[in-house]
C-alpha cells in the first residue's frame, strides 16, 4: 500500500466514524451533548488532515509533519473523549445540571468561554445512552482516536519501497 492510499483508508475509517454518528443521532435518536460534538469535530479534524495528506502526497520532512499533526489531532480528541468518560464515572448528584444547548452558548459566549463550559461538562454528557460490550461511545471513539493517530503516524513514517512503473 503506498502511502497516499494509506493516508485514504484513514479518512475512511473517520468518514465511517462520523457516518455512524449520524446515524446514531438522525436514525437511533441519540441526541449528541456538546462533549459528543466536540468528539465529531476531533474525529473530522484527523479525516480532513488524511485527507490532505493523500491529496499532498508527502515525502521528506513533510511525511513527518503530517504524522504530527495527525497524532496532535489525535490525542486533542483523546483528551476530550477522556473527559467526557470521567464525567460519565462520577456518582449521580456530583455532575451540574443540563446545561444551555451548544448552539445558544455560541451565540452569547465567547469561544473561549464557550470551551470551558462544555469541558466542565453538565447534566447530559453524564447520561450513557448507548453501549457496545460494554464501553459507551466515549471509550469507542478513545480507542478509535488512539488508533488513528498510531495508525497515522505508521503509514506516513514508515519507508516505502519505490513504486516501480513501466
Amino acid at each position: 500500500m503506498t502511502r497516499r492510499q494509506g493516508n485514504l483508508v484513514g479518512f475512511a475509517a473517520c468518514a465511517g466514524l462520523l457516518a455512524y454518528a449520524y446515524y446514531a443521532q438522525l436514525v437511533l435518536h441519540l441526541e449528541p451533548c456538546p462533549l459528543c460534538i466536540f468528539q465529531r469535530v476531533g474525529i473530522f479534524a484527523i479525516g480532513l488532515v488524511f485527507l490532505i495528506a493523500a491529496a499532498h502526497d508527502p515525502v521528506g520532512w513533510a511525511r513527518r509533519a503530517y504524522a504530527s499533526l495527525l497524532v496532535l489531532t489525535a490525542l486533542g480528541t483523546v483528551g476530550v473523549a477522556v473527559r467526557h468518560l470521567y464525567i460519565q464515572s462520577l456518582p449521580e448528584g456530583s455532575v451540574p445540571a443540563c446545561g444551555a444547548s451548544l448552539d445558544f452558548m455560541l451565540k452569547v459566549f465567547s469561544l473561549s468561554e464557550v470551551l470551558v463550559k462544555v469541558l466542565t461538562g453538565s447534566g447530559e454528557c453524564a447520561k450513557v445512552t448507548w453501549e457496545f460490550l460494554g464501553l459507551a461511545m466515549p471509550g469507542w471513539v478513545l480507542i478509535a482516536a488512539l488508533a488513528l493517530g498510531v495508525y497515522g503516524l505508521w503509514i506516513n513514517l514508515r519507508r516505502q519501497a519505490p513504486v516501480l512503473r513501466f
